[in-house]
């Protein structure tokens, strides 16, 4: 809640929530920002906004403002010491010890303009994770036919953290994801299983050493498994799957295409990808500030539970079309190297 007080117009109450998006970069947070309480002594133009976070380093916190703030308190959930607070239009923080890559952390800010106006925010954000491994986008699927989900399978090219790291799907969402990785210990070679859907009791994210702790279908002892809540459909024959980085840059991700009456919805995400350099068309490289178009994405048609959408694992990655395939019927490999036989259509 932000409440705006007036000698005049007494207490007005007004709630604002901002959210930094999947093309927002740098920032804190995809979830939602609340700016509460908020006192000024007059209703004018010249009230500090704030615009976002980004953490700078593993110690570093940068809070951005409209107008020069200084910082009249500060906490952190789970707590964290402070070691120096710079205030301005960017309230820089600097954290006494770095906290662990990707935890959870909340911050309420009270900081004050030159004229006493006071704004109070409470932000939750992710730590700075500079271990990210190296990973590839291995393995989709687009349908499920209970208990089997629909999915999307990576695997780790080198060791690391996967916290804060964040999977999207355009077609869902541009702006929130289906999931943002808690602080996980992952080694080089590890498939790791997204199940898009939850029907199931027994299903668990194996976020420790033990890759055995989840059941489900298609659960397997030495996959690395997370589970979306729900059975809601996330995922399309023709969308945008992608990961971002903590700085809104795109990890990995690929373009599928079903129906090009369908792709023009993708607008938002083949411009990402082409602003980023990440999809070229199926022949070549593409030229700085291609925005790819239907006919560059994967060919989707065709993929059901048991034909899934395969990268070819031995190749090199082009970040195009021409990295993917369908596989024939019953090669879907959920966690396993993917199935080289590819579908036929009639």
């Amino acid at each position: 809640m932000m409440t705006i007080r007036s000698p005049r117009w007494g207490i007005l109450p007004l709630v604002l929530i901002a959210v930094f998006g999947a093309a927002s970069l740098n920032a804190c947070s995809t979830e939602a920002v609340q700016q509460k309480a908020m006192e000024i002594t007059a209703i004018d133009s010249t009230t500090p906004v704030f615009l976002g976070c980004k953490t700078v380093s593993s110690k570093e916190i940068n809070f951005e403002f409209s107008l020069p703030v200084a910082v009249s308190s500060l906490d952190f959930d789970p707590p964290l010491e402070v070691g120096s607070v710079a205030g301005g239009t960017t309230v820089r923080v600097l954290l006494a010890e770095a906290p662990p890559e990707g935890t959870r952390i909340t911050a309420n800010l009270l900081v004050e303009d030159e004229v006493g106006n006071t704004l109070d925010i409470l932000i939750p954000f992710r730590a700075r994770n500079d271990r990210l491994p190296k990973l590839v986008i291995t393995e989709i699927r687009t349908k499920h036919t209970k208990p089997k989900a629909d999915f999307v399978e990576f695997k780790t090219q080198s060791a690391g953290n996967l916290g804060a790291l964040r999977l999207f799907t355009a077609g869902f969402s541009m702006e929130e994801p289906l999931l943002e990785f808690p602080p996980v210990e992952v080694a080089e070679g590890e498939y790791i299983l997204v199940h898009l859907r939850t029907w199931e009791t027994d299903t668990a994210d194996e976020t420790g050493t033990d890759l055995g702790a989840s059941g489900g279908a298609e659960a397997f002892p030495d996959v690395r498994d997370f589970w979306i809540p729900e059975s809601v459909e996330r995922l399309r024959e023709t969308d945008a799957v992608f990961f971002l980085d903590q700085d809104g840059l795109i990890v990995d991700g690929l373009l599928l295409n079903a129906d090009d009456g369908k792709f023009a919805a993708l607008a938002a995400a083949a411009e990402l990808f082409g602003r980023q350099g990440k999809w070229n068309p199926p022949e070549g490289s593409a030229e700085t500030g291609y925005v790819p178009g239907d006919e560059d994405a994967v060919d989707s048609k065709g993929t059901t539970t048991t034909r899934s959408i395969c990268r070819w694992e031995e190749q090199p990655n082009t970040n195009s079309a021409a990295d993917w395939y369908i596989t024939a019927n019953s090669g879907a490999s959920p966690g396993k190297p993917n199935n080289t036989t590819v579908y036929e259509p009639k």
